[in-house]
């Protein structure tokens, strides 16, 4: 099942690894130029950082996600694919983590690398908010204007969904539905006629955990 964090969410936590601080940017990203947004935006905060390594996983439709990372500088293979590992491992998806490092004089090796910048972004993402991406069919009901208000409060008392109203002659009320099958039967009953429920396309709805 697929994980996102909240729409608008960033933060930053930091670990000290032998004098070496790591401070993660941990944010919510929807596309690459986001992410990329965000990794210059880190880069801007921290201009005398030797190191910015990065990794970000972003879901593309209809598509594998893409997946990108960077050691910036350090030696390979020690930060970005560690980083991106773990965010793979965490079932975050659309999510970027730049790691900011700056020396504080101890080598810490190969594997002291690995470790810190691995466990940098775990410790970002321990405790974050996450939300459940689900696809919902839109669909459009028909009513009068003297039925529409009391139609969208019912069908909201019902369980249902309903995404806004556009008015002219009649009112189209646009509801977003798991199954549009499975959903008319009620909507018949509040409607009290034999309504017909307009196809309309699709929306990402998010809910939390």
């Amino acid at each position: 099942m697929t994980l996102w964090l909240p729409r608008g969410f960033s933060a930053e936590t930091e670990l000290e690894v032998k004098r070496s601080r790591f401070l993660t940017r941990l944010a919510r990203v929807d596309d690459e130029d986001a992410a990329r947004a965000v990794i210059a935006s880190v880069r801007a905060t921290y201009p005398d950082a030797r190191h910015h390594c990065l990794a970000f996983i972003v879901d593309v439709p209809d598509a594998q996600p893409v997946e990108r990372s960077s050691d910036d500088g350090e030696p390979a293979g020690t930060a970005g694919m560690p980083m991106l590992e773990v965010l793979r491992g965490s079932g975050v998806s659309n999510v970027v983590a730049v790691v900011t490092r700056y020396f504080g004089g101890v080598l810490l090796g190969t594997g002291g690398l690995v470790r810190a910048y691995s466990d940098a972004v775990a410790s970002a993402l321990e405790g974050t908010p996450r939300v459940r991406p689900v696809v919902r069919q839109l669909v459009g009901l028909e009513v009068t204007a003297s039925e529409a208000g009391r139609m969208q409060g019912a069908l909201m008392n019902r369980g249902v969904d309903v995404v806004g109203a556009e008015w002219g002659a009649s009112v189209l009320v646009t509801l977003a539905v798991d199954d549009p099958v499975a959903a008319l039967p009620l909507v018949r009953e509040v409607a009290q006629a034999d309504v017909e429920l307009v196809p309309l396309g699709e929306q990402t709805v998010e809910l939390p955990t």
